[in-house]
């Protein structure tokens, strides 16, 4: 069995991307275990093994942290876009943080235990009828378990193989996985902590994602109900600018880049098929607009990408009300074409007066 996909190519957007996320982690990690030691009491006499573990499990929280933080406020504001950008490398490297806190926590805790260090770890609370004594480390394992697996599900080849909507929701695992983490914290490390600096920061970080969610979807509700009638606003006649879009965001939830290109508007899904990338965000070049993250091309009357690629989008119907442009939420099927609607001609300019025979100024 094969899969055809098309990887992923570097960048120099990327190399920076990575570049800044690796420096952030080096930097986290160096304050956490060399600037803070009265802060977060590793005054005290700790091991080694002891401050690397908390280290890395309180930067791999800070990362999921972020990484949860970066949709809701892209949707809130546009600004925020950029950092969507590979945000997939963001995950593998919060993964393999998290399981290098599991592997100090496995190495020290459990190293001298007679039995296996993995029964040791499963054993070591078994108190499930109190707070105290309560196995959270279930919560630890089974968010490791989900960051390994979203991970590993981060290529192309699984995104194309598993098809982008069921891609999307296995990757869904994030919510659970930072569920399981908050609870592994609050039941867990947090009963030990002598000083509460890091409590009232995991609140702060749990609370920014709670707060980061609720607010998008509240403005994305309060627009969708705004919207009168199956015909949806973009924006008016005199908002767009040639070669560029404008992006409709849909009662289902979905986004709709309308194009103006030569006086004529086009609407195609603002998904890229590759992997979800803003289209809304690109030029128009030729009749084809270029997916700002990957470089993938369509034709924005009807969907396709150029000969002899063969990735097709969805496109949609507009009208012009008014000066208001609309968009209908049906969409049509992938690579279905979808006549151009010409701007409406403006009005002609007043001629000027003409003075009249033997009239003086």
């Amino acid at each position: 069995m094969s899969v055809k996909y098309i990887p992923v190519q570097w960048n120099p957007n990327k190399w920076i991307y990575d570049a800044v996320m690796l420096a952030g982690v080096a930097l986290f990690l160096w304050v956490f275990l060399y600037l803070t030691p009265e802060v977060l009491s590793h005054d005290q006499p700790v091991t080694a093994q002891i401050r690397n573990a908390r280290a890395f499990g309180a930067c791999a929280f800070v990362m999921l942290t972020v990484i949860l933080c970066i949709g809701p406020a892209a949707r809130l504001d546009r600004r925020f876009l950029p950092l969507l950008y590979n945000r997939r490398h963001f995950g593998v490297m919060t993964a393999f943080v998290a399981l290098t806190h599991a592997g100090y926590i496995l190495n020290w805790y459990f190293a001298f235990s007679s039995s296996d260090k993995l029964v040791g770890l499963l054993y070591a609370n078994a108190s499930l009828g109190q707070i105290a004594g309560f196995p959270f480390e279930l919560f630890g394992i089974f968010a490791l378990i989900c960051l390994l697996i979203l991970a590993a599900t981060s290529h192309d080849f699984w995104l194309k193989f598993l098809t982008p909507p069921v891609w999307k929701r296995l990757h869904y695992l994030i919510y659970a996985a930072y569920f399981a983490v908050a609870a592994h914290v609050s039941l867990g490390i947090l009963q030990d902590q002598k000083n509460h600096v890091f409590t009232v920061l995991f609140m702060l970080g749990a609370g920014a994602v709670i707060v980061l969610h609720l607010a998008a979807w509240l403005r994305e509700r309060s627009e969708a109900a705004a919207k009168d009638g199956a015909w949806a606003e973009v924006a008016r006649v005199g908002d767009f600018r040639d070669g560029y879009a404008k992006i409709a965001k849909l009662a289902n939830g979905d986004r709709v880049a309308v194009y103006l290109m030569e006086g004529q508007l086009s609407a195609i899904s603002n998904a890229c098929a590759h992997q979800n990338g803003p289209l809304g965000e690109g030029k128009i070049i030729d009749c084809l607009v270029t997916c700002p993250w990957h470089g993938f091309q369509y034709d924005v009357r009807n969907g396709r990408s150029p000969a002899p690629f063969t990735e097709k989008v969805p496109t949609y119907r507009l009208r012009i009300m008014g000066d208001m442009v609309e968009v209908h939420p049906d969409a049509n099927p992938p690579g279905t074409y979808v006549e151009p609607v010409p701007l409406p001609e403006p009005p002609p300019e007043p001629e000027p007066d003409v003075p009249e025979d033997g009239a003086t100024a």
